[in-house]
């Protein structure tokens, strides 16, 4: 079991930073691949940004260039650092955890098993 608990949303101005943070707890945190996934309003969640075990990084076409996942697998934690923030980037961002033991495509929600409770980021124009 993980548990996974997300910090670090709020209210920014367009073209401002947000860092957010995931914080896991059990065991084997570098067997999970770690994701960002959002979801804004009226809107289906989508993928933001993800993180192997062995660190190869996978972003949304929409993030490329401005958001950058990262992640330290001695404090069992995962950082996603969001710069030049848009309005449209407001939404609640949900981390996520999959098994990373086998190959799975993780831009898709299927390859996770464990969800935070999200954090809301807002970006007012």
């Amino acid at each position: 079991q993980v548990q996974l608990v997300e910090s670090g949303g709020g209210l920014v101005q367009a073209g401002g930073s947000l860092r957010l943070s995931c914080a896991a707890s059990g065991r084997a945190f570098n067997t999970y691949a770690m994701g960002w996934f959002r979801q804004a309003p009226g809107k289906e969640r989508e993928f933001v940004a993800a993180i192997r075990s062995g660190y190869i990084t996978y972003y949304a076409d929409s993030v490329k260039e401005r958001f950058t996942i990262s992640r330290d697998n001695a404090k069992n934690t995962m950082s996603l650092q969001m710069n030049s923030l848009k309005p449209e980037d407001t939404a609640v961002y949900y981390c996520a955890a999959g098994d990373d033991r086998f190959y799975q495509d993780f831009r898709l929600e299927s390859a996770y098993n464990y969800w935070g409770q999200g954090t809301q980021v807002t970006v007012s124009s």
